[in-house]
């Protein structure tokens, strides 16, 4: 756009001279269209081109700005352990005749130069360098500015290897230590840790067109959407923005730049910033040591989400997805109540709906105990067992004895790990869950296979038998008597039916009359409310007695094998801890109520009762 505006302008002046013609007016009105393009351009930039502007070639460093803000400097060199990081501009420099210390990332006006400056992207020698002046303008009472312009810290094997990551944690910690006023100056770039090295600061200034990330645009898109095409929604979420930024509060203040970017006009850019570092000056000079201490640390709490005198949740609540490998149950009881449901109303035991909820139950095991192994560090060692179990020439043959040693050893190193409290809670609970759908369907093959049975041995004349048992049973429960011929017929339809059971090896334990009793709603609203009274007395009793973490272990124990001997003892000491510090006297009170309101319902009928079994109704 400069370019055409450029071009225009020439070619209206040229037609002006070879004609002799007056075109001033026109000439104005060009430029004044010219300048209101531009500011509606860079009033509504998005942020990825903030960015770009923010990288521009031309744009002045830290140099730049230190010279044009500077009556003196003077630039300190080395960290004094051998290494000067150029990446790294550390040296002294007057405002207004009082000393500042200055610190900033180094980038270079060409190919040449930004090798020599390594892209501004400092060694750990940069950030003890850094470290060495601060403690310096520390000492002495000079008041630091950082300037802030860089992709990141390098991060190539020798820096690693050189403590890099020492160096910026030791860096972060340090400044929140030193009782000189600090201002931060982000002017181009700031990445990550790189970037916050130099910049815990009590203020925290932002040029208009500066970006502050912890990961770059191009980074996080090929992270989240495999492509760096997706760089400029990635700009957008991360709220990389000078303005984002001062509107979430974790920058103080935001410089203005010229139209078209710093480098349109450095040194008035340079001019702001200095004029910015007085006025936070002003502000931080009134401030001693400690003020300055708790200030540096107020804001940085306030970006956390911490303020003072404001009490702080004990468990904070985040909208994060939890970790599924150490995610607790959510609702055990109700999971296995519908599972039981669904495979107890399944049609035999290859029906369409047992066979999806087994097929979906292993699906989600299979994917729990990769991530298991994953997480143990296991995943090398089954994977080595795999290639040798590939290798073997047999593979429907017994696994040698080295093999099985491995897999043993795996195993119970996996064991080991998933007992311990606390950890890998959603493999627990699919692998109960997987437990009990086995043990299920088990029983259900089972009962399918007595019935079958039965119903072979059972002759025609004694189903009909059966019918008239049913009938009778319908004119006991519809309140009506029976006669003498069909009291007699019942009592040989039932002898009849017990040979018959026996035959088919079943074990007829007795029999015992059945009696509904209709009872009234308001009763059972209070059987209701008893019940829940009874549930919260047992839940303060595990709490009262310490018990948590006991029927915690026992569901793992019974993941593993619920028939140990460690199931029962630890049954047993949940049982007695409970019923130590149970209060069960108002509770007992009102269940012995209940019992003499759902007596006087029956006092009738003399076979109609009420039986307690095992302490349930």
């Amino acid at each position: 756009m400069w370019l055409l505006h450029d071009y225009g302008n020439r070619k209206v002046r040229r037609m002006a001279e070879d004609t002799g013609l007056d075109f001033t007016d026109q000439i104005y009105a060009l430029e004044a269209k010219y300048q209101q393009a531009l500011r509606d351009l860079y009033t509504h930039l998005t942020p990825i081109q903030r960015l770009q502007i923010a990288r521009h070639p031309n744009r002045p460093t830290v140099l730049d700005h230190i010279l044009n803000m500077t009556e003196k400097w003077v630039e300190l060199h080395g960290d004094r352990a051998g290494y000067d990081d150029p990446a790294m501009v550390t040296g002294l420099g007057s405002i207004e005749g009082r000393s500042y210390l200055f610190i900033g990332h180094q980038k270079g006006r060409n190919t040449k130069e930004n090798i020599m400056r390594n892209f501004a992207m400092p060694t750990p020698h940069g950030y003890r360098k850094a470290l060495r002046m601060m403690k310096y303008a520390d000492h002495h009472g000079f008041p630091i500015v950082t300037f802030v312009d860089t992709p990141g810290a390098f991060a190539d094997l020798r820096s690693e290897e050189l403590g890099q990551g020492e160096a910026i944690a030791y860096n972060l910690r340090a400044m929140f230590g030193l009782k000189v006023p600090i201002i931060t100056v982000v002017t181009g770039e700031g990445g990550s840790g790189g970037a916050l090295a130099i910049g815990c600061a009590n203020k925290l200034l932002m040029l208009e067109n500066s970006a502050f990330y912890v990961a770059s645009p191009e980074a996080c898109a090929a992270i989240l959407w495999k492509s760096s095409q997706a760089a400029p929604k990635a700009a957008e979420k991360l709220r990389i923005t000078a303005q984002e930024h001062y509107r979430l509060r974790i920058a103080d203040g935001i410089i203005p730049e010229p139209l078209g970017g710093a480098h349109a006009d450095p040194f008035w850019a340079s001019q702001q910033i200095k004029h910015a570092i007085l006025d936070a000056m002003a502000e931080l000079g009134r401030m001693n040591s400690e003020q300055l201490l708790h200030q540096r640390m107020l804001k940085f709490r306030y970006i956390g989400g911490f303020q003072e005198g404001i009490q702080v949740e004990p468990e904070r609540k985040r909208n994060m997805k939890p970790s599924e490998a150490n995610t607790p149950p959510a609702d055990l009881e109700s999971e296995l109540a519908n599972l039981k449901k669904k495979i107890l109303e399944a049609k035999g035991p290859s029906d369409p709906v047992t066979i999806q909820v087994l097929e979906k139950l292993q699906e989600d095991l299979d994917n729990e105990m990769t991530k298991a192994f994953i997480a143990m560090g296991l995943e090398d060692k089954v994977e080595s067992l795999k290639l040798e179990l590939q290798r073997t020439p047999i593979p429907d043959q017994p696994l040698n004895k080295s093999l099985q040693e491995k897999a043993d050893k795996i195993m119970q190193e996996f064991k080991q790990k998933l007992s311990q409290p606390g950890a890998y809670l959603g493999l627990k609970q699919k692998l109960y869950t997987v437990n009990m759908a086995s043990r299920l369907i088990e029983l259900k093959n089972k009962s399918e296979k007595i019935k079958t049975e039965v119903n072979q041995k059972i002759p025609t004349t004694v189903k009909a038998k059966i019918d008239s048992l049913k009938t009778a049973s319908e004119k006991l429960r519809n309140g009506d008597s029976l006669d003498t011929n069909l009291v007699e017929e019942v009592e040989k339809a039932k002898k009849e039916l017990e040979d018959v059971l026996r035959s088919a090896n079943l074990e007829i334990v007795g029999t015992r009359k059945r009696t509904n009793v209709a009872v009234p709603p308001e009763l059972e609203e209070e059987v209701a409310k008893v019940n829940a009274e009874i549930k919260e007395e047992m839940e303060r009793a595990v709490t009262r007695s310490g018990l948590s973490e006991k029927i915690e272990e026992l569901k793992a124990e019974i993941v593993k094998d619920s028939n140990s001997e460690k199931v029962k003892e630890l049954e047993t000491e949940i049982r007695e801890g409970i019923a130590a510090t149970l209060s069960v006297t108002p509770v007992k009170k009102k269940v012995e109520s209940l019992r003499e309101k759902l007596a006087s319902l029956t006092k009738d009928d003399a076979e109609s009762k009420v039986v307690a079994e095992n302490g349930r109704w």
